[in-house]
């Protein structure tokens, strides 16, 4: 991106037409396979604002880099090269599930993670978790709309009632127990979390009770020998969705409790988690994040196998599941401008009770709020509002037996498909494994080891750009997602400039990214077909 690009981008936000209150339309510059058009479009959020986690400021890129408006007279698109590194590994997070050197039945080798906010604050989220009580490992993202409320609660919660959802009867009675005798309850997950991921802390007590009932649910259902994985999936999701929508109902003396509830339910977000056991990954989907699977074949080239669809206008199961739920009087106006009511693109998500309650029950709770605009959640009814819910939050599942040649998973909120195909992804991923592969350093010393041949090591290392490779392959995908030229190579002029988008401008070019990418260890999954033939 030359400086006439960026001066270019400057002034057409300057003089473009965006209608920015309350966030109802924006005027977004669209990469359309490296070239750019401006579209005159509904926002990605609703057309109503609704909550804002206050809270969180997670994330969000450092002020000294990035412009506050467009109106700046001092405005500069230039970043150092450690100053774009110091954004893009902010949000950097990274763990190893297995050494190298040990044998283990784990099919997961660790996982890389990174986010790159756009709003501000970032409205994603994500969650990794080790099963304590079950087996297993679970990964989500979470992509939010109309504030960060819900993604945040939801990233809080429901690898907790996914999690409860598989423990046997057994171990239910005994957490039940525990909580009746007032002692402390056994863990349900570890969770591998960045230092600065927020967390909704005055909401602990109302969220442990809800997943308490939840449980006790599952008791009075007696069910032998319990959920199968993709029924707990589906379970814990339409569960949690349930609570946010109770929770936000019920009376509430203190008033940051009462608040919080508002702001979760009456925001949104999709989700995707991964849970994998052995050789068996399922994938639950609602929404447009995406799971995908990156795959070496015996020739040498890589594939890539999706694991989930795009709950949205452009899909035609969901627009076919929709009309079945809906009047036939309602078909033309289900989608307009190809959005669910003409509001949302998404047509599954969390919250979003405007789009599931009826028009009576919105004006009773909002009623007997306190001041919802403070809270920045304006009740807007859409035309055509006949019979709700329109949106739900049951996820799609997927099972797929991983194989030796299923190298990675990768899961992402829908700012990385924008930019970059299902199959550039996996390219991406794949060349970083293998550049990483051969600028491994040489373990094997000459004897006696001298200082010229340690020196002759550093500069042959530093020869080859080691010192400048992204070692998080999350981070590697976010520098390419934002910074690719026409010819699929990071240009970082333009690299520096999407950084340094101001506020008012950022999203008309790039969304929230976060992206979670799990490696799988081939050798433990090899063993489990050896051991099972």
């Amino acid at each position: 991106m030359s400086r006439t690009v960026s001066s270019w981008i400057l002034g057409s936000a300057r003089n473009s037409f965006v209608l920015q209150r309350r966030g109802r339309l924006y005027s977004i510059c669209i990469p359309n396979r490296h070239k750019i058009k401006w579209k005159l479009v509904f926002s990605k959020t609703l057309l109503y604002p609704a909550g804002t986690c206050s809270l969180d400021n997670t994330f969000s890129l450092r002020k000294a880099f990035r412009h506050t408006s467009t109106e700046e007279e001092e405005f500069s698109f230039q970043l150092s090269p450690s100053q774009i590194n110091d954004i893009l590994r902010a949000g950097e997070l990274s763990h190893k599930i297995l050494d190298s050197s040990c044998k283990s039945a784990n099919s997961v080798l660790k996982f890389e993670s990174n986010q790159l906010a756009s709003n501000t604050p970032i409205e994603d989220r994500r969650s990794a978790a080790t099963c304590l009580q079950t087996r297993g490992m679970m990964f989500g993202v979470f992509d939010g709309h109309a504030g960060s409320a819900c993604a945040q609660a939801v990233s809080e919660r429901l690898l907790h009632y996914i999690a409860v959802s598989l423990m046997s009867r057994q171990t239910l009675e005994e957490m039940e127990l525990a909580v009746e005798c007032m002692k402390p309850v056994i863990p349900i997950l570890q969770l591998h979390k960045h230092p600065n991921d927020a967390a909704y802390r005055e909401m602990t007590s109302q969220y442990f009770e809800s997943l308490r009932v939840y449980w006790q649910h599952l008791l009075d259902l007696d069910i032998e020998p319990g959920f199968s994985l993709e029924e707990a999936m589906i379970s814990a999701f339409k569960r949690l969705d349930s609570d946010i929508s109770l929770e936000v109902q019920a009376p509430q003396e203190n008033e940051l409790v009462r608040n919080t509830a508002l702001q979760v339910a009456f925001s949104g977000a999709t989700a995707c988690v991964a849970h994998i056991d052995g050789v068996h990954l399922h994938v639950a989907n609602a929404g447009d994040c995406r799971a995908i699977l990156g795959v070496h074949e015996e020739d040498g080239t890589w594939s890539t196998l999706p694991l989930t669809r795009d709950h949205n206008a452009y899909d035609e199961s969901e627009i076919r599941r929709l009309k079945r739920e809906h009047p036939r009087s309602e078909e033309k106006t289900l989608f307009v401008n190809d959005r669910l009511l003409g509001i949302l693109m998404p047509s599954r998500a969390f919250g979003d009770v405007q789009l599931k309650w009826s028009k009576e029950l919105q004006h009773s709770v909002l009623e007997n709020s306190c001041d919802v605009g403070a809270l920045n959640i304006y009740h807007y009814v859409p035309p055509n509002y006949h019979t709700p819910p329109y949106l739900t939050a049951e996820p799609e599942v997927t099972y797929h037996k991983l194989r030796g040649k299923d190298k990675f998973l990768i899961i992402a909120s829908d700012g990385l498909w924008e930019m970059l195909s299902n199959e550039e992804v996996v390219k991406l991923v794949a060349g970083h494994l293998t550049e990483l592969n051969v600028q491994k350093p040489q373990l094997a010393f000459e004897k006696p080891v001298n200082l010229g041949y340690l020196h002759n090591l550093l500069l042959q290392r530093k020869n080859r750009g080691i010192t400048s490779l992204d070692q998080n392959i999350a981070t590697h995908l976010i520098r390419h997602a934002i910074g690719n030229n026409e010819y699929g190579e990071v240009d970082q002029e333009k690299l520096a400039a999407m950084l340094t988008l101001p506020e008012d401008l950022a999203r008309m070019y790039r969304d929230d990214i976060t992206i979670t990418v799990v490696y799988f260890n081939s050798e433990a999954i090899e063993n489990y077909y050896r051991n099972n033939e």
